[in-house]
């Protein structure tokens, strides 16, 4: 398996630290609003991840973030507190905030047919481990202090632009334009590890003791001390999106190396974003869309998740409503196949005693496959390698979704794609399993009709087939001539 690393800026052969056992982080939410489209994009291609490496044997272990405290509106060390502000917008607790947008998460991600981590940390619950993290980044010497902060000094950790690419110069021209709140803070650049209960957060709600004043934690050190909590100093893989890249992923790698002296991930994977015209979707703005938005539209919430996977994950995505309605019909006509198919269809089988028989049978193949067959006896194992080496190749999620299409239109046995399409969906997460056959009730009218059609292709009297087919068609049904005979299906 090749996975995409951030960090080295090439695709790599993942090998995990621990045989078959993965350890995962995934950034999670800051619960101060619902999660629009783009934040969700994430969970989808992390989910993706994650079902491939169970379906490839390894063992996981997935530990995500709940942000419920210190990630600040510029995502560095300026603007409010994002819990706090979304407080004072519905008069409510950050906690009550918190609580509310955690729960509204959780059943989004679950509509979305994604497999939730192994444990949820919200960053209120893990105070302590953060100050023990903050402790030995200070002892070995990676710290300053000031009136209002520890801050975690950039400069001494000379390998910290790596992740994003940057150089320094550049990291601290693009932070001079953040609004300066502390006039000793040394370096633009700098990031702050624990915030003092003291000028512009005298009114902080949230706070704590630590060993340095009464305050509240940076957002960075939050997933770096939850992250080697639960998964050890060093660990397999950490996801998320690429607005993470410049500030909290390079930030948080800093204080993983400041605090073990380890390079804690080894692969960092990152994922697009979705766009709304040429901008990036955000929670401030017009084009902020939820997940209950498309709902209300009439959209099937599992669309979206097809919309997302027709698209890879390093590759931008432009949402529109004409897009998701084309992935909306595609989900249809693929749990079409699953309901209305020879399970939740009528076979009309021919006399096997007849004279012809045999010879119907030949001819029956024939027209079902005009051209050379696609397959030759036991491709279903040929689709299987296909399907495990596209997403074994960094997840490429639009070629297995082809490959769905091409088993469907293949002359495989109808048994065999619904066992192909069933095994790879454990990865797609398109909710095919639980697609039930529906039988249908065909009139006795229209089972005449093809007894008819029958007895004219027998003589192959073609136009006098075709007229009946016609009149078939009018009635809301369809005929596909099968080896076994005709099937008799929904239009």
């Amino acid at each position: 398996m090749k996975l995409y690393n951030t960090l080295t800026k090439s695709k790599q052969e993942f090998k995990p630290l621990k045989d078959k056992k993965v350890g995962l982080y995934t950034c999670g939410p800051t619960v101060y609003n619902f999660a629009h489209l783009g934040n969700l994009r994430a969970y989808v291609f992390e989910d993706v991840l994650k079902r491939t490496l169970i379906y490839l044997g390894y063992k996981v272990k997935h530990i995500m973030n709940i942000t419920d405290v210190g990630h600040l509106t510029s995502d560095s060390d300026s603007g409010e507190d994002k819990l706090e502000k979304g407080a004072q917008r519905e008069k409510k607790s950050p906690l009550e905030i918190a609580k509310f947008y955690t729960q509204k998460f959780k059943q989004d991600i679950a509509k979305l047919n994604i497999i939730p981590p192994d444990k949820y940390c919200p960053a209120t619950e893990h105070i302590d481990d953060m100050i023990k993290m903050i402790k030995k980044i200070e002892e070995n010497g990676f710290t300053y202090e000031t009136k209002q902060a520890l801050y975690f000094d950039v400069t001494k950790y000379k390998d910290y632009t790596r992740l994003s690419g940057q150089k320094l110069e550049q990291k601290m021209t693009g932070a001079r334009k953040e609004i300066k709140t502390d006039p000793d803070k040394k370096h633009p650049a700098d990031f702050a590890l624990w915030f003092k209960r003291v000028g512009h957060f005298k009114n902080h709600i949230l706070h704590w003791d630590s060993p340095w004043g009464d305050g509240f934690p940076g957002w960075h050190i939050e997933c770096s001390a939850m992250s080697t909590k639960y998964l050890g100093n060093e660990f397999d893989i950490h996801c998320g999106g690429v607005d993470h890249i410049p500030v909290h992923h390079t930030n948080e790698r800093a204080q993983n190396f400041a605090a073990t002296g380890k390079e804690t991930v080894k692969f960092w994977l990152h994922n697009e974003f979705l766009n709304m015209g040429s901008e990036k979707m955000a929670k401030s703005g017009e084009n902020f869309l939820t997940l209950q938005t498309i709902i209300d539209k009439g959209f099937n919430p599992l669309a979206y998740r097809y919309f997302l996977l027709g698209a890879h994950y390093r590759q931008p995505i432009k949402f529109s409503w004409q897009a998701l309605e084309a992935a909306q019909n595609a989900l249809n006509k693929l749990y079409d196949f699953f309901s209305c198919h020879p399970e939740g269809s009528e076979v009309m089988p021919e006399d096997k005693g007849s004279k012809t028989h045999e010879k119907n049978k030949k001819l029956n193949a024939k027209q079902q496959n005009p051209s050379p067959p696609l397959l030759k006896v036991g491709a279903k194992d040929d689709f299987r390698k296909k399907f495990i080496k596209y997403i074994s190749d960094n997840l490429n999620t639009p070629k297995a979704l082809a490959l769905i299409w091409k088993i469907i239109k293949s002359n495989l046995d109808y048994k065999d794609k619904k066992e192909l399409l069933l095994d790879f969906d454990q990865v797609l997460g398109l909710g095919l399993n639980k697609i039930k056959p529906v039988k249908l009730k065909i009139p006795e009218q229209v089972k005449e009709l093809v007894k008819k059609r029958e007895e004219a292709r027998k003589k192959k009297n073609w136009q006098l087939a075709d007229q009946l087919r016609e009149k078939i068609n009018k009635k809301g049904f369809l005929i596909e001539d099968t080896a076994s005979g005709p099937v008799i299906k929904k239009l």
